[in-house]
Parts: C-alpha cells; sequence; structure tokens
C-alpha cells in the first residue's frame, strides 16, 4: 500500500469510527500489555483476568496477538494495520471503548516505550 493509500485508508477509517490515532496508539500500548503484563520485566509474571478490565476473552486474545506482533515497537503503528488485524468483535470493543483505553494502561507498569 502506497502511502497515499494508506492515508487515504486511515482517514476513511476515522471517518467511519470516530477513532484518532491516539486512541490507536492507546488499542497498541493495551495489545502489548495483554501480552505481556509484566512490561518486559524478566522473572516477573503477572496473571491477570481481563474480564476485570471489561476485555472479553475473544478480544483479549485478539489483543494478544498484536501485542505479540509489536511487543517492541512504538505505539504509534499504523491505524490502518492495526485496523485491519482487529478481528470484528475486536473492533467493536474498541470502539465502545476507546475513551478508557488509558485508564487500563495505568493499572500497569509503564513500558519503555520512550
Amino acid at each position: 500500500m502506497s502511502i497515499k493509500q494508506n492515508k487515504q485508508r486511515i482517514e476513511e477509517i476515522q471517518k467511519l469510527t470516530g477513532l484518532r490515532p491516539t486512541h490507536f496508539a492507546d488499542l497498541v500500548r493495551v495489545a502489548q500489555l495483554v501480552y505481556d503484563p509484566s512490561g518486559g520485566v524478566s522473572g516477573k509474571i503477572v496473571e491477570v483476568n481481563w474480564m476485570n478490565f471489561g476485555i472479553p476473552r475473544r478480544v483479549a486474545e485478539n489483543l494478544r496477538s498484536i501485542g505479540k506482533e509489536y511487543q517492541y515497537e512504538s505505539p504509534h503503528v499504523s491505524p490502518a494495520l492495526v485496523w485491519d488485524q482487529l478481528t470484528p468483535e475486536t473492533r467493536s470493543w474498541f470502539i465502545a471503548h476507546k475513551s478508557i483505553l488509558w485508564e487500563i494502561e495505568e493499572e500497569f507498569p509503564a513500558l519503555d516505550e520512550d
């Protein structure tokens, strides 16, 4: 996909969903946490019931796979790439919960992203 096509696709997603790049960055950070809730601290095992955060099992599974793929990436992945990896169930959950993703992040140790 060319840069122009990618930009058009991102604009299309934004118009249809109301999601902004910051929402996608928050989602990637949450996905990274779902994949590794210890925040990369070796030897630290963190078990999380994601339902306590309002994340259904199948959504958590989808987020886990995204978190694994982008584990060491900046959370500012192209929204079009992330959107294409979301299942329909995760898309619906994301749209409904976009404004509280940062609250989930706040419950965990900071990831070394900066």
